[in-house]
């Protein structure tokens, strides 16, 4: 049973909520530094960490906690008679639970400019060592790590009547493990980062031993066994409804995700993807107006697809939604009564999801692992470098702008015809850029949609001015493109003569 808890974190959301459920049960807190002052401003009634080891803070806070009476508490094996008398003898009191999360390493050093003092002062010491501590005590002592752990801990200690079940703080300690070595892991591949010059190779390879493993039904196909290793998954996405996610449902689920990453601080943005790829995909107004935008694109594909959003869904746009089948449907919130409608067909995967920065990919081949760093890298309207005599407006800019980001999501040989921020025809996947072309103007005549006028993008340059041509024909205005082939001349030409702007931009995008 808890009787005394030991809180000290960092990131404090969800913390007062928490330290009332704790007090209303009997719970004693205690607390250090910024988490004492804010529960003490709320009104709780908190005992000071110095006030147990008669010691006070020192050295601009590095050490608080660092003390016998306090790591003392949390050690203690109750089940050995040795550790109780000790305990008795020198007034230790018992700790069974702690509530730590660390300081924010990784988000300081990804910041630009950062210094090396700046990201001496992010590595936790205190906070690592009471988790350590408390994992290692795992049998007497609970402990949380995440304010995501906070809403599953408070139902056990309902359910269980503060009586938190040993196999449930066993799993608490494993997730304490892995996240105490993953942080020394980042704070180790940044002083080694720091002994290369920035033009080196060096990527910081992540501890696959630190990723959980997750058992999935079968692989790509039914024949084919298959495990999820999972990093930061679960602080990423929380399966809301629907039976679980599938080998083909996850590599789904990660495109829509990648797509939707480059649209985070856009207007309502709506993401149809298929087998992969994106199949249609909108800005707009609202979220609902997003979705018929990207429907429009292609209303036969869509079916058994996945769908993604930017923004919260709301009532008015599930309506439209659930008219379609569709496997997944991801967003960062759902309106209660989305919610409900789209939890009525009970095999439809309902996925609340939270934007995290994530920089590298691994990929296996036969023989050894690729690893690289993400495709991140977009351009800004105002930067377009356009080589052609005709120049595009700011509006056609934009639209630009949103095509090759729809691009980057395609597989290559990507083309994507775009408008007034909604794409208007998708091809790719295929050996020739030309048969990209012919596929995208073939699918916009079937779905009635009027090219004339778009804009086009490539994710590659064009080697011949024959592909550029096809797009012409096909009716777009402006194009935007890498540049960097050996017949670039002959493509800007061939944009002249038929009134096409064309943007160059240095950087390809190539989807393999």
């Amino acid at each position: 049973m808890i009787k005394r808890a030991l809180i000290s974190v960092y990131d404090k959301e969800g913390i007062t909520e928490l330290a009332s459920e704790l007090i209303k049960s009997g719970v004693e807190i205690i607390s250090t530094g910024g988490t004492y002052k804010l529960l003490s401003e709320n009104g709780f009634e908190i005992t000071r960490v110095e006030d147990i080891t008669g010691f006070p803070e020192i050295l601009s806070g590095r050490v608080k906690t660092l003390h016998p009476k306090i790591f003392g508490g949390i050690l203690s094996d109750r089940s050995n008679e040795s550790h109780n008398s000790d305990s008795e003898k020198l007034g230790l009191a018992m700790i069974d639970l702690v509530i730590v999360n660390l300081y924010p390493f990784e988000d300081t050093v990804m910041k630009e400019n950062v210094t090396e003092e700046e990201a001496i002062e992010q590595i936790d010491i205190g906070g690592i060592t009471l988790i350590r501590a408390a994992a290692k005590n795992f049998r007497h002592v609970i402990v949380l790590v995440s304010k995501y752990q906070y809403e599953e801990f408070l139902r056990t200690f309902r359910q269980t009547g503060n009586r938190i079940p040993a196999e449930y703080s066993r799993m608490l300690a494993y997730k304490a493990f892995k996240t105490t070595s993953a942080y020394d892991l980042e704070i180790r591949n940044y002083f080694y980062r720091n002994l290369f010059s920035e033009e080196s190779d060096f990527l910081d390879i992540p501890d696959l031993n630190s990723f959980e493993s997750a058992g999935l039904r079968y692989g790509e196909n039914p024949h084919q066994k298959a495990i999820l290793l999972k990093d930061d998954f679960d602080d990423r996405y929380e399966v809301l409804h629907g039976k679980e996610l599938s080998f083909n449902n996850l590599l789904d689920t990660d495109a829509a995700y990648s797509l939707v990453s480059d649209f985070e601080d856009s207007g309502p943005f709506c993401g149809i993807i298929k087998h992969g790829n994106p199949c249609g995909a909108a800005v707009s107004d609202d979220i609902q107006d997003a979705f018929a935008g990207a429907f429009a694109t292609d209303t036969v594909s869509p079916f058994g697809g996945i769908i993604i959003f930017n923004k919260k869904i709301d009532f008015k746009t599930s309506i439209d939604i659930d008219k379609l089948f569709t496997e997944i449907i991801l967003a960062p919130d759902f309106e209660n009564e989305a919610l409900e409608l789209l939890k009525k067909k009970k095999n439809r995967r309902l996925i609340r999801f939270r934007f995290k920065k994530g920089n590298t990919e691994f990929r296996k081949i036969s023989g050894g692992v690729l690893f690289q760093e993400k495709d991140s890298q977009s351009t800004a309207a105002d930067k377009l470098n356009f080589v052609t005599v005709k120049k595009a407006d700011i509006k056609t800019s934009g639209d630009l702008v949103f095509a090759e980001k729809i691009a980057k999501h395609v597989k290559s040989n990507a083309v994507v015809f775009a408008k007034n921020n909604r794409t208007l025809a998708i091809g790719g996947g295929q050996p020739s850029r030309i048969d990209s072309t012919r596929i995208a103007v073939m699918k916009a005549k079937e779905f009635g949609l009027d090219l004339k006028g778009s804009v086009c993008a490539s994710d590659a340059f064009f080697p011949f001015s024959d592909g550029l041509l096809e797009i012409a024909k096909a009716g777009a205005a402006a194009v935007i493109q890498p540049g960097g082939s050996v017949r670039d001349e002959e493509v800007i030409k061939a944009a002249d003569e038929n009134g096409i702007a064309m943007a160059f931009t240095g950087v390809r995008h190539f989807k393999h």
